[in-house]
């Protein structure tokens, strides 16, 4: 199997920096932030990347086993939602940190 990759790079403190994230085949380059991640700040975040990997294997995988059935896929759509949630046991959130 191939081996890919992916980088980001933070500047400056936790929340008063910021950061750019990118994949290795060049397919996407974009920002992120305190705000895009725990916030509804503008730029992206790892939830998003992990939820648009997520889907992509589930709909490779659906189309694979319909056509394993005789009925191969014209078209698969998923979308995936990823929640970043504290553990009851942290009391703290990001913003207090």
């Amino acid at each position: 199997m191939a081996t890919r990759t992916g980088s980001a790079v933070w500047e400056g403190t936790l929340k008063e920096g910021k950061g750019s994230m990118k994949l290795g085949s060049g397919a996407f380059e974009g920002p992120y932030s305190f705000s895009s991640r725990f916030e509804e700040g503008k730029g992206t975040n790892p939830e998003e990347l992990i939820g648009a990997a997520e889907a992509s294997c589930f709909s490779m995988a659906l189309s694979a086993n319909l056509e394993k059935a005789g009925n191969p896929a014209k078209r698969v759509s998923t979308t995936a939602t990823v929640k970043l949630e504290w553990p009851k046991a942290r009391r703290r959130s990001p913003r207090s940190i």
